[in-house]
């Protein structure tokens, strides 16, 4: 038999109509997500799942325990999160393996985004037992979708490092990302980030998602030197994400450049780097954001 999200379907033969997770729930790891903030956004079918297994993996007993107790649910609990993952994933499995149930939930939002739970899942899924997400909440994606800021496309980073010198190396490799960047940082860190980003990234439109669905919700949108501005008012709390749009493409007027001082950076590139002047002018296009065609007309077509 194979399992196609929520129905049983022979290999060779059209999908049978879909059951219930009731009718198949023998040893399954649900990947349940829960509230960031709000408790009326436990989705209706995570509230059955969390009353119906056996056991609840959660990464603080005590977290979990308020989100269970809202809800009148009476289930047993044990902790899952980085300290203990490699000895408590072995446990999980072994309990699977006895036909056990087991709802995997993080102290917000959807588990294993920036969060424990990978060890579990990935080990679940290669000895073959069932792994089924029940959507919900997830912070960047709902900080991004009522950002304004492109969504087409994006990079998430996480959270970014700790130490000064290795968050500014991320940074700059990711200066030219052409997709919106999504990240977390704390409240003590936010100010120091933010002069990076100006200096790093240039004055570019970003949005600071405070405390998502929660009381004291807000969603700073602005430049870089204005972001700093507002935070730099107060101190800042809460759980922070920032939403960095991706750099406008800025039209190169290639007639207006010094069309000697380009060919002697074309020549500079050919003897320095050692390669053909084909690739050169590859480079020199990159760097200049223009097509390798274009800068091609400028330099060569009265040589």
């Amino acid at each position: 038999m194979v399992y196609r999200f929520g129905q049983l379907a022979e290999p060779s033969i059209a999908p049978q109509p879909l059951i219930s997770d009731t009718e198949i729930m023998s040893g399954i790891l649900y990947i349940v997500a829960t509230p960031i903030g709000n408790l009326e956004d436990l989705t209706l079918r995570a509230l059955r799942i969390l009353k119906e297994v056996d056991l609840v993996a959660c990464e603080d007993t005590r977290q979990t325990a308020k989100l269970l107790a809202h809800y009148q649910i009476r289930q047993s609990t044990t902790s899952y999160h980085e300290h203990n993952e490699n000895q408590k994933a072995q446990r999980l499995l072994s309990l699977l393996q006895e036909g056990k149930n087991i709802a995997l939930v993080s102290d917000a939002g959807t588990p294993c985004i920036s969060d424990p739970g990978y060890r579990i899942v990935h080990l679940a899924r290669e000895q073959g037992f069932i792994v089924t997400p029940i959507p919900g909440p997830c912070s960047f994606i709902a900080a991004l979708s009522a950002s304004g800021r492109p969504s087409d496309s994006f990079t998430f980073l996480g959270f970014l490092p700790a130490k000064a010198h290795a968050r500014r190396v991320l940074l700059e490799s990711f200066r030219d990302e052409p997709r919106t960047l999504i990240f977390f940082e704390s409240p003590n860190r936010l100010l120091d980030t933010l002069e990076e980003l100006n200096g790093l990234m240039g004055n570019r439109p970003l949005t600071v998602a405070r405390e998502v669905t929660k009381l004291y919700e807000e969603l700073f949108s602005g430049a870089a030197r204005e972001a700093l501005i507002h935070f730099s008012s107060a101190p800042v709390r809460g759980e922070l994400i920032l939403i960095l749009e991706k750099p406008q493409k800025v039209s190169l007027d290639l007639a207006s450049l010094d069309r000697m001082e380009l060919r002697n950076q074309l020549q500079k590139i050919v003897e320095i780097e050692g390669v053909s002047k084909n690739d050169a002018l590859k480079q020199l296009a990159k760097k200049l954001a223009c097509s390798k065609r274009d800068l091609y007309r400028l330099l060569m077509t009265d040589e």
